[in-house]
């Protein structure tokens, strides 16, 4: 049974990457997204794109902590999401041209 509720996990995983990926409206996709997380929970994803974007910057780990009240442990993991060779992250930011100082 357990084995079975990982699937289907794994499966409305998989059909909300399609989802996200198949909403081409902007507006549509912000009310998606407001109807399927909490409040706490758009403010998390809100703060780790943003402890990512400073990372990228070159803010310090210790500045981004100050600036932005976050745990160093959470920027730590940014960070290293962010300094793997394959990183989403990077190629995320460098397909949007988000400013690297």
């Amino acid at each position: 049974m357990a084995d079975n509720k990982q699937e289907i996990k794994s499966t409305s995983f998989d059909e909300l990457v399609k989802i996200f990926t198949d909403i081409n409206d902007e507006k549509f996709m912000k009310d998606f997204m407001e109807c399927l997380f909490t409040p706490a929970e758009r403010e998390d994803f809100a703060n780790r794109w943003t402890l990512v974007k400073e990372i990228y910057k070159c803010t310090t780990q210790r500045e981004i902590a100050k600036n932005f009240n976050m745990p160093l442990y959470k920027i730590t993991r940014g960070s290293k999401e962010l300094s793997k060779e394959d990183s989403a992250f990077r190629k995320v930011l460098e397909m949007y041209k988000i400013n690297k100082l």
